[in-house]
């Protein structure tokens, strides 16, 4: 009975090594199917819809500027003429303010690289038809070549 393998791979140098050796060991050129994915070609977007999430925050850093500035301002505004509450309203506002532009300049100038991946190479997926005998020889072979993922499929 003929069984499926399928395997992910970086385009790499292993990629081929895992295939010579497949060819080698008796696996069939027209038995071995490979498939690589298309990069990404827009860039991804930065702020979050309702129906899709990166899980990057951009509030984190400013709610915690927001409440130590909010405690410097009320402790300052026991001084200063409009009392601690307004100071630390002010000090939550403004801390935010500062927090969030710091969280944005990192995502927009720092990590963009991280975000456009246009430089990146895309993975392969390798599909393999063996013999069930053959199966355990072929997923040592993709895994001893740095597969990132394998699957049987009968």
């Amino acid at each position: 009975m003929d069984m499926q393998l399928f395997s992910t791979f970086e385009t790499t140098g292993f990629l081929e090594m895992a295939i010579l050796t497949l060819e080698k060991r008796g696996v069939k050129k027209e038995n071995i199917f490979a498939v690589p994915l298309d990069n990404r070609v827009e860039e991804r977007k930065i702020f979050d819809t309702l129906h899709r999430s990166d899980g990057i925050s951009l509030i984190d850093l400013g709610m915690a500027f927001a409440t130590a500035f909010s405690v410097i301002g009320a402790s300052i505004g026991f001084k200063l003429a409009w009392g601690p509450i307004y100071w630390g309203l002010i000090g939550a506002f403004l801390g935010f303010v500062f927090g969030f532009l710091i969280r944005l300049f990192m995502e927009l100038v720092i990590k963009k690289k991280n975000r456009v991946l246009k430089g990146k190479h895309s993975e392969i997926i390798l599909i393999i038809d063996c013999e069930e005998s053959q199966v355990e020889f072929v997923e040592d072979v993709l895994w001893s070549h740095f597969a990132l993922g394998v699957a049987k499929v009968k």
